[in-house]
């Protein structure tokens, strides 16, 4: 009884061998999706910078400390607005020395113009005046004495004395009106009014030295970069802050070269900006690169952008993200991206036909991010292969999947 119930056991297992080895797995699953007619929006994403259309740039006349920012990063300002004050003490002094020169030269010009200084001319004068009183009583003298010479009551000699007396009172005379005249010349009043002129220019120059430490805004708009800080230091020439009108932006897209073709003036570009998500701004291209340049590991060409930002959102100066509409089809045949193979040089995709693979050559169209058009090749409704995890060739049988 023992030896059937073994015999009947290796019997069974036998043919359980048999059959495990002889029997056929079931086909693989492979993921399928259908073509389908849609409207397909061909858009090319890249990234991008901001810049105001229009700005300018306040710098610093002249180098100094910064004693004070009066504005802040985002504040609109009117045109001539002060943005900060550098340290003025040097220049205050300058000015104040060069308005005293200016006071002196002024009261010298005015001396000059007046016939010279009013001591000067009393001494004189005093002289004068005296010098023609002694005259006087000399002639005085002079005329008593001629009187008795020609009654023979006094001599020739004490007339002489006379005489010789008011020759030298009229030569003192002579000379103290000299001194008085000379006392405003044409050549001082010229070499005064020089000094003026040239008090006066060193005057405006130190002024404007002076006014020079007030940074203005050279144009009215919204102060997107300030990099000036309180207790820093400036050199001439240095940016102090960019101004523009927010309000339109330019926006320079990175685009691929390989890319560059798909683009025209005109195309509508859509920009959003991580900081504000669920935020969009929407304008067209201005402009195409006229050069390819390096940036980072890419070859991309700048291509400018306007962007309209009623509410100012977004700023100056921000890296967005930027989609650019390079087409739009109506009706379009469309299938998954990844369904797209290549063999040799042709492109094509698998296609179902009951239950195997067929290859079949496509010609493609437009794409987005994930379908792309087939303009030839394929039909509505035709179910095509998806990308799998297994190699795959024509004739194979699969159990589709369709997603």
């Amino acid at each position: 009884m023992k030896r059937w119930i073994g015999l009947v056991f290796l019997l069974g297992a036998a043919v359980f061998v048999l059959w495990f080895f002889l029997r056929r797995p079931d086909p693989p699953e492979l993921a399928f999706s259908k073509a389908r007619r849609e409207t397909l929006v061909s858009e090319l994403s890249t990234n991008g910078k901001t810049e105001p259309v229009q700005w300018s740039a306040a710098r610093s006349e002249r180098a100094g400390l910064i004693a004070a920012v009066q504005v802040q990063r985002g504040q609109n300002v009117a045109e001539g607005a002060p943005l900060l004050t550098l340290d003025a003490r040097e220049e205050q002094g300058e000015v104040a020395r060069a308005e005293a020169r200016l006071a002196q030269a002024k009261a010298e010009v005015e001396t000059l113009q007046a016939g010279g200084r009013a001591s000067d001319r009393a001494d004189i004068e005093g002289t004068i005046t005296r010098l023609e009183a002694d005259r006087a009583a000399a002639e005085r003298d002079r005329a008593a004495l001629q009187r008795l010479l020609d009654r023979k009551a006094a001599t020739q000699q004490e007339l002489n004395q006379v005489q010789d007396r008011i020759a030298r009172i009229d030569v003192d005379l002579a000379a103290q009106r000299n001194k008085l005249a000379v006392l405003a010349s044409p050549g001082d009043k010229d070499a005064a009014a020089a000094r003026l002129r040239e008090a006066q220019a060193t005057l405006d120059n130190a002024r404007r030295r002076l006014a020079s430490a007030v940074v203005h805004a050279p144009r009215g708009g919204t102060i997107y970069n300030l990099p000036a800080r309180a207790g820093g230091y400036l050199n001439a020439g240095d940016v102090v802050a960019e101004i523009g009108d927010l309000h339109r932006l330019r926006i320079i897209v990175f685009v691929d070269e390989p890319d560059l073709g798909r683009l025209r003036e005109g195309l509508p570009v859509t920009i959003t900006w991580d900081a504000l998500g669920g935020r969009s701004w929407n304008g067209v291209i201005e402009s195409l690169p006229t050069q390819v340049s390096p940036l980072g590991a890419r070859q991309v060409g700048e291509v400018r952008t306007l962007v309209d930002n009623p509410g100012l959102d977004l700023p100056a100066g921000a890296n967005v993200n930027a989609r650019i509409r390079t087409n739009v089809v109506q009706n379009a045949l469309t299938i998954p991206k990844e369904a797209i193979r290549r063999l040799d040089a042709d492109f094509g995709v698998y296609v179902l036909e009951g239950n195997r693979l067929a290859w079949r050559k496509v010609s493609l169209g437009i794409s987005n991010a994930s379908r792309t058009e087939v303009t030839g090749g394929l039909k509505d409704d035709e179910s095509v292969a998806l990308a799998a995890d297994f190699a795959v060739r024509p004739g194979l049988t699969v159990t589709p999947v369709w997603r």
